[in-house]
């Protein structure tokens, strides 16, 4: 692992980090971090690139040079986006002055920069962690094939198995998350793929801390392929049975105790 920035160029004491996990990127990173920075938002961006081939960290390591608050942080294969986005969090909370808020979204234009603002101002207000839905009044998808929407949809009804509560896009990966919150569950945080959209509300929802939504439109990739693997999707519906499980099961020792 290398974490790289230039030297003694370095802003590390903003409000907002966000997290751009990376893996073939090469044909948008450039474009997404200048949206990003035009925003003109106190921001500090973590890019965690898990050796991509095709010149991604090449490119950002340029955009070092014109702006100081970007972070490499170099992998040496490809890890999964669950533990991307978990050592994203410890390194921003390791800095000397973390950020009060962190964004995660994809690095593909999937995601709208422009909606960061949105998911930030509803943290100032004292929700700890705002998830940019689909699913909810006002969100949407474009581009996508009815096999896609079919497989999104199935997913969250699992996930709310897991989680207790219905919400209607618990499975989307553009965020905010207050720093006290990610102080609080990081290192409980053990999801190696996609399923760390699900474990970070559920931790979110067991500790008590408050959890919103606000509509998004998410766009098919605009560039690149979709990464999405089998191995993936069958860790995540292993991660919604053994959770569910390991609930059960506490349930039963609970009422066990009490008879």
């Amino acid at each position: 692992m290398n974490l790289q920035s230039i030297e003694g160029n370095l802003k590390l004491d903003s409000e907002i980090g966000i997290i751009l996990p990376t893996y073939c990127e090469a044909a948008n990173i450039e474009k997404l971090i200048c949206e990003i920075e035009s925003l003109n938002l106190n921001t500090s961006i973590l890019v965690i690139d898990d050796s991509s081939p095709d010149g991604t960290v090449q490119i950002v390591r340029k955009l070092q040079k014109k702006y100081s608050n970007i972070l490499i942080l170099e992998r040496p294969c490809k890890k999964g986006l669950g533990t991307a986005i978990t050592e994203g969090f410890k390194t921003l909370l390791s800095l000397k002055h973390p950020p009060k808020y962190v964004v995660t979204m994809d690095a593909d234009f999937s995601h709208n920069p422009r909606d960061i603002p949105r998911l930030v101002q509803l943290a100032k207000k004292g929700y700890d962690l705002i998830i940019g839905g689909r699913y909810c009044a006002g969100g949407r998808t474009e581009r996508w094939g009815p096999m896609r929407v079919l497989i999104s949809r199935v997913a969250n009804m699992f996930a709310w198995t897991v989680l207790g509560a219905r919400i209607p896009d618990c499975t989307s990966g553009l965020r905010c998350y207050s720093s006290r919150l990610l102080q609080g569950i990081v290192n409980n945080l053990h999801s190696e793929t996609y399923e760390i959209q699900i474990e970070t509300v559920r931790q979110a929802i067991k500790r008590g801390f408050h959890v919103a939504e606000i509509p998004i439109t998410f766009a098919n990739r605009k560039s690149g392929k979709s990464k999405l693997t089998f191995n993936e999707i069958r860790q995540f519906v292993s991660y919604i049975v053994k959770t569910k499980l390991e609930d059960c099961f506490r349930k039963f020792c609970t009422a066990s105790t009490y008879k």
